[in-house]
């Protein structure tokens, strides 16, 4: 079945929600998506409650809004809210899965080259630390992970599957299924960075067949800073011991002896940004609320109307790559380095951003690429904005 993008109604209304519209064109959303109205409120009006009652008797007054969390990720994601963790970010969230790992010296990790650099050094400080192998997977022709490659790669040392769904410098969409079909006849652990692709596009770890997969609220899901997410399948929950626990994840039951919750939130801490945990299950239920298959569809859509408008100024290149793509776009212009053109779109109120190669060295260096400028769009985002965007950088 083919599912309609979102209508224009629907879009006038996510646009009235979006008190940003209209001050900026914000095309960073790839950085730090504009929140809506829902998220500010909830946001705000706990802080206001903390404020006038006490921080704890907040959190016990507002239980029924921080268990909607679990829940709406859980949607969002498709899962159980037992498998689902809430975490002070996607970087901390993906760590958590993966120190939870109990390697072992010779063991191996498969990876491509969308990885980001916060993974790849945990890697590299693994491989130091505990004596693992990392199998660097290349790209196939069109630029995602070669899927063939990825197959052969395995080994029977090979522990863990480490693929980015969408990396942060280009318009890729890794074929994040089809990497869990060989995960899963292989019989190895699968992680999913999904950072960029929640809220972007739909997502289903079942689908998929990760077994844990890592999220941030701040960006497409356009919840607030200082919030992510973790999934991590019941099948593996007990393969996996985190790297620390407090009284959150595990329960004290004598002088000598804890035992861990038995569900995903053995990965929290007992203290956290108790408002931003409720404004991210409201974000998450505000997605889900137009259904992530439309938005999915209109931000893609937005970008491949970017792609082809820049594709046509003389003096820019698109080093977008990949099969599929997204709500990314990246290029550079002839003659100007991204940080001016970036300044540049600053001037006349354009909000982009820069990847370089300092935050990619096994992807930008291997196209001969310092740095990039990366527009992202969101479903909020219009065509006029675009026409704008695409004026501003030829003239």
């Amino acid at each position: 079945m083919i599912v309609p993008s979102l209508s224009r109604e629907d879009i006038a209304l996510i646009r009235k929600d979006t008190p940003g519209v209209g001050q900026v064109i914000h095309f960073n959303n790839a950085g730090t998506g504009l929140a809506p109205a829902p998220v500010l409120d909830a946001v705000k009006r706990h802080l206001d409650l903390e404020a006038t009652i006490g921080g704890y008797e907040a959190a016990a007054a507002e239980k029924a809004a921080l268990d909607t969390f679990y829940t709406a990720i859980a949607a969002l994601v498709g899962s159980k809210p037992r498998e689902i963790a809430y975490i002070e970010n996607a970087t901390r969230a993906w760590d958590m899965a993966f120190y939870g790992i109990d390697f072992r010296e010779g063991d191996r990790i498969v990876t491509g080259r969308a990885e980001y650099v916060s993974n790849y050094v945990a890697l590299l400080q693994m491989k130091r630390r505990k004596g693992i192998e990392i199998d660097l997977v290349d790209d196939d022709e069109s630029g995602q992970i070669d899927l063939a490659a990825l197959k052969a790669a395995i080994t029977p040392r090979t522990r863990l599957v480490a693929l980015t769904h969408v990396p942060t410098f280009s318009g890729l969409i890794n074929p994040a299924e089809e990497v869990g079909s060989i995960a899963r006849a292989a019989g190895i652990l699968y992680l999913l960075d999904a950072c960029q692709s929640a809220g972007q596009i739909p997502l289903n770890v079942r689908e998929i067949g990760c077994h844990m997969l890592s999220g941030t609220g701040r960006k497409y899901l356009r919840g607030p800073r200082g919030t992510g997410f973790l999934y991590v399948s019941d099948a593996v929950l007990d393969q996996l011991e985190p790297p620390f626990i407090d009284l959150q994840s595990a329960n004290w039951i004598d002088e000598d002896n804890y035992e861990l919750v038995p569900h995903a939130q053995r990965f929290e801490t007992w203290e956290r940004y108790v408002a931003g945990q409720v404004g991210l299950g409201v974000a998450a239920a505000y997605a889900i609320g137009f259904g992530m298959e439309r938005i999915g569809n209109r931000i893609c859509a937005l970008g491949a109307q970017l792609r082809s408008e820049l594709s046509a100024l003389p003096a820019v290149t698109v080093h977008d790559k990949g099969r599929r793509k997204g709500g990314i776009v990246t290029f550079a212009l002839d003659g100007e380095a991204p940080v001016e053109t970036k300044a540049r779109l600053a001037r006349s109120g354009i909000n982009v951003s820069v990847s370089s190669a300092s935050s990619a060295r096994i992807d930008l260096p291997q196209r001969n690429l310092d740095a990039v400028v990366r527009a992202s769009l969101h479903a909020f985002n219009s065509e006029d904005e675009i026409e704008r965007f695409v004026k501003v950088l030829g003239d």
